[in-house]
């Protein structure tokens, strides 16, 4: 099965979608109580699991019209945008020379796998 390009754009899509949701249940949980009418309420929390849920739906879809090692690499870009992300929204997150390096390590992955898919041929 070839990977059609819209589906590749949908897992991209996806990977924005439950980073934004990891962020927005990390936040609800710094400020959760164990009770359930207060995890109930924590619109963070349960914004971010609604994200999260969404993200997996589209991601489901985008299998169907791809190749599962081609997509599924993609979806590591949820790595790298959390990284980011997290920096801007908690000021105690910092990314340093290790963590930049694991991005670059990441970019160049799914790149040389969607590079890999293009041909179909070795070298």
């Amino acid at each position: 099965m070839k990977t059609r390009r819209w589906a590749a754009g949908l897992v991209f899509l996806s990977t924005l979608l439950a980073a934004s949701g990891q962020l927005l249940i990390k936040m609800g949980a710094d400020t959760m109580r164990p009770d359930v009418v207060a995890i109930v309420t924590n619109l963070p929390l349960v914004g971010g699991y609604c994200l999260y849920a969404l993200s997996a739906a589209i991601l489901i879809v985008s299998l169907k019209y791809g190749e599962l090692s081609v997509l599924y690499p993609i979806y590591a870009m949820n790595f790298i945008w959390v990284a980011i992300m997290s920096e801007r929204v908690f000021p105690d997150d910092h990314m340093n020379s290790i963590k930049w390096a694991g991005i670059i390590a990441i970019v160049c992955g799914v790149a040389l796998i969607g590079l890999g898919s293009r041909g179909g041929r070795d070298g």
